[in-house]
């Protein structure tokens, strides 16, 4: 199979490395929290990891440039929000730009006042722990205080588009979860 070689000299078409990394698929969720002043701020991220089990870290980035700094910044608080395959309409809905994303929709208030939306795969309600200054974007690393998950499909986004999981027949990772987990004990 041929590989597209790009070099990144700071003369390349930034395109290129968006089309790279898009070759990795990943979750999407909707990131909120609540100002200290009582507004609500949302945003569509599919940068979120597990960091840490012990203690209970998860990160994130958010462009510098997004209106939505301030807000995550000032409140200490931050709720990540895993969507499910059938709730593209929220995905798109956190990623345009509105005067009130949360319009219209019922939330419930996790630690810090961040908006828990319902109907969502799973949810982490985090304080923030550290932010770090990462190129154009900001990363915030979070202590997890409380979580909820269901069963599901993920809303998963690869290569620009939206998609689902489809197990494979040939093989099971099962075993290496089991061994991974096993040797965490």
């Amino acid at each position: 199979m041929e590989m597209k070689q790009v070099l990144l000299d700071g003369q390349h078409d930034g395109r290129q490395l968006r089309n790279a990394l898009g070759r990795f698929p990943t979750g999407v969720t909707v990131i909120t929290t609540r100002t200290p002043g009582g507004k609500m701020e949302g945003l569509t991220a599919n940068s979120f990891s597990a960091l840490s089990l012990d203690p209970p870290l998860v990160l994130w980035s958010i462009n510098r440039k997004s209106q939505s700094v301030a807000g995550f910044l000032a409140s200490g608080h931050f709720a990540i929000n895993v969507l499910r395959a059938e709730q593209t309409d929220l995905s798109h809905r956190f990623a345009t730009p509105h005067e009130n994303k949360f319009e219209d929709l019922a939330v419930a208030q996790g630690v810090g006042g961040s908006p828990l939306l319902e109907g969502v795969l799973a949810n982490f309600e985090c304080e923030t722990e550290t932010t770090i200054e990462g190129g154009d974007h900001l990363l915030f690393v979070g202590r997890v205080h409380k979580i909820a998950y269901g069963e599901g499909e993920p809303l998963i986004f690869n290569s620009g588009r939206y998609c689902t999981a489809q197990p494979l027949r040939a093989g099971s990772a099962e075993s290496d979860l089991k061994s991974i987990w096993a040797g965490l004990g």
